[in-house]
């Protein structure tokens, strides 16, 4: 007996994450094909331990005295280490979907976050998992929830 090639049951269904999020939390879902909806990856919340700038270092910046007069400015801080940790961040979760691509755990990517975190990631991400990508959105969705963010993923066209 023959199978056709073509009939439903002949095709793989094709494993969609979806990464969703910005420089401190994120989220992954997987969308296995039309109708299947989205659920969560392990049902993992992805969160930095980074403070806010000004919680990070001293509670004021160090002054220094102007040589030419006797004024004095706070010195800033050599590195801003909230954009640190939020690169930080990118890196830990380019290394999770690189390391699920090494497994074959998904076929497509989408990228789900603020266009500087989408540029972190992008920079970050393995060849494995960036020659997957499949759609990215330049948009903090965050806050929506996992019932809000399908029809939005499918309206934008990322998944079926």
């Amino acid at each position: 007996m023959t199978t056709d090639p073509n009939s439903p049951s002949h095709h793989k269904s094709i494993n969609t994450w979806i990464l969703v999020c910005d420089g401190a939390k994120g989220r992954i879902f997987l969308n296995s094909g039309p109708g299947k909806g989205l659920s969560a990856v392990n049902r993992a919340q992805y969160q930095s331990d980074h403070a806010k700038t000004s919680d990070i270092g001293s509670e004021r910046p160090g002054r220094t005295h102007e040589r030419a007069n006797s004024a004095r400015h706070a010195m800033e801080p050599r590195v801003d280490w909230h954009e640190f940790e939020k690169k930080e961040f990118a890196k830990s979760l380019a290394g999770i979907l690189d390391k699920a691509a090494g497994e074959n755990a998904f076929d497509r990517l989408v990228l789900v976050a603020p266009p500087k975190t989408l540029g972190e990631l992008r920079t970050c991400l393995g060849a494995q998992a960036a020659k997957r990508i499949h759609g990215e959105i330049g948009k903090d969705l965050t806050q929506m929830a996992e019932h809000e963010l399908q029809p939005y993923l499918e309206a934008a066209g990322v998944i079926v």
